[in-house]
């Protein structure tokens, strides 16, 4: 599940990067919101910490872009996790 959850997130935070306008952006970061749910109940705090850590590294090695920004999405999930 991991797998896939990391490949659609890293979808969906490309392209809102790369579609700040697009008006299905707010769709977007609702399913990013919906897979820290999802990555939260599965595995905790660490399941959005290794997931973050490995998307925000591929989007700066494959697009140059700073991906932190999308973590506050995550917010309100639980109370480690405020950015």
């Amino acid at each position: 599940m991991d797998a896939y959850l990391e490949e659609e997130l890293y979808d969906l935070i490309t392209y809102c990067i790369q579609n700040p306008d697009a008006l299905d952006y707010d769709t977007k970061e609702n399913r990013i919101k919906e897979i820290g749910h999802e990555l939260f109940s599965d595995g905790g705090v660490d399941a959005l910490e290794n997931m973050y850590f490995s998307i925000e590294h591929r989007i700066r090695e494959e697009i140059s872009k700073d991906a932190k920004p999308y973590r506050s999405l995550w917010n309100g999930i639980s109370n480690e996790w405020n950015y």
